[in-house]
């Protein structure tokens, strides 16, 4: 998308964003059948928001909550766990929980190894594929490859195994660089499904403004000074203050992820990666 176009719709007010969100649901729900149709739903603030403004969205036109899926890439918080159950059953939302049990059950912990010739053939075909030819794996979610078998892998047989049509994500344009040329609808092969973003033009103070005007229930770990959620083996907070009450315009929000996955975002994006 051209960078013009983006300055514009990112400045937009934030009723402006709401509604150019809900018209990219809608061209959504018109693209694609309601039974073929997932959320990518982490349980952090941008998901949260995405799935609150799609069920709005879907009231609105007379549909049923979005059904979601939620990746378990074997350390996630405890609260993060403890919010999305807490958030479908308020909302009714219908949640297929995903994980990657053939790699996860080798191992109790993150750093130990795995013997990558005891791992089941999609695992290690994918392995391959990477160029990677160590024979032990080190369990660590953030990596390029435990990030792709734990994640990207997981979603990709769930989309073959369930004809899923359209994934929805809340990816942001200034959230990190990769994700920059983003535009709302790319048709992704491999399995072929269309992703929809239609939270690009929302900035991290826009998702908060929201939060706060609407109400919309969030996890407990904003409050202690977390920005940015990911594995639990691999994030820290940023500061004490609440997310929110931070300097959001001169700070990095990811900033307390793993820097490493952060540099090969790219790489992570091109094999399938939200």
């Amino acid at each position: 998308m051209e960078q013009s176009r983006i300055k514009k719709l990112s400045n937009l007010s934030i009723e402006e964003k709401v509604n150019k969100t809900k018209r990219i649901i809608i061209s959504g729900l018109k693209k694609c059948p309601y039974k073929n149709f997932y959320l990518a739903w982490t349980g952090g603030k941008d998901s949260t928001t995405m799935l609150w403004l799609y069920i709005e969205t879907f009231k609105e036109n007379g549909k049923p909550p979005p059904k979601t899926f939620f990746i378990n890439e074997g350390s996630v918080f405890e609260e993060i766990i403890d919010f999305v159950d807490q958030f479908k059953k308020h909302f009714n939302i219908d949640v297929t929980y995903l994980k990657n049990t053939d790699v996860l059950e080798k191992v109790k912990n993150c750093g130990e190894r795995i013997r990558i010739k005891n791992l089941n053939n999609r695992n290690q075909i994918e392995i391959k594929n990477l160029g990677f030819t160590d024979q032990f794996l080190i369990l660590e979610p953030e990596s390029l490859v435990c990030n792709h078998l734990l994640k990207t892998v997981v979603m990709n047989s769930f989309i073959e195994n369930n004809q899923v049509e359209m994934v929805g994500t809340a990816i942001r344009w200034d959230e990190q660089g990769a994700r920059r040329s983003e535009d709302y609808f790319k048709n992704i092969n491999n399995p072929f499904h269309v992703r929809i973003h239609p939270m690009l033009h929302f900035k991290e103070q826009d998702i908060w403004e929201l939060i706060h005007r609407k109400n919309i229930p969030f996890c407990s770990l904003y409050n202690n000074g977390y920005r940015s959620l990911g594995s639990k083996y691999s994030t820290v907070k940023n500061s004490e203050l609440p997310a929110w009450e931070q300097d959001l315009q001169n700070t990095i929000e990811r900033s307390g992820r793993d820097q490493d996955k952060e540099r090969i975002m790219e790489q992570l994006r091109d094999l399938g990666y939200m």
